[in-house]
């Protein structure tokens, strides 16, 4: 009876969210699995110039550990200085994104970081939860070379100098 309420319980749960997110892919990961790769595209809501794809692994009607995913972030609209200014700066950035991966209390969170030095955002996925003595992560970098957000090195150098 147990088994058969757990079941009924996160049939309901996957059902509710699967209406929620803005999902671009599905695919199944066999005939006799109920686990999918699903693919998720994440609009940074301080840069909007920037979508991040994430990978993950959903297990319908299974209580598996869901810890694994993949990031992919990418320029895909303007990025400008007024965006830049409006982001945290300091070396832990700050949580721009984050789902809940299972009953048990898991996360997958989206940081960003921006690195000063090479004017480069980066997109940090994690899960918040130890699996076999490791946090799942994922890195994906957006460089500001060629956005309106870049400063040429040269010219904030030789502004320093004067």
């Amino acid at each position: 009876m147990k088994t058969l309420f757990k079941c009924a319980f996160a049939a309901t749960v996957g059902f509710l969210l699967a209406g929620c997110g803005d999902d671009v892919g599905k695919v199944s990961l066999g005939l006799f699995t109920t686990k999918d790769v699903i693919i998720d595209a994440k609009h940074d809501p301080k840069i909007p110039g920037v979508t991040c794809h994430i990978s993950r692994i959903e297990a319908n009607l299974d209580f598996a550990d869901p810890s694994d995913m993949g990031i992919s972030c990418r320029q895909t609209g303007p990025i400008t200085a007024a965006d830049l200014a409006k982001i945290d700066m300091g070396k832990h950035g700050e949580v721009i994104f984050t789902e809940s991966l299972s009953i048990l209390f898991k996360s997958l969170k989206v940081r960003r970081i921006y690195d000063a030095q090479n004017q480069t955002l980066l997109y940090l996925s994690y899960s918040t939860k130890e699996t076999n003595g490791s946090h799942k992560h994922a890195l994906s970098t957006v460089p500001l070379y060629g956005s309106a957000a870049w400063v040429d090195p040269a010219l904030s150098a030789g502004t320093k100098a004067n």
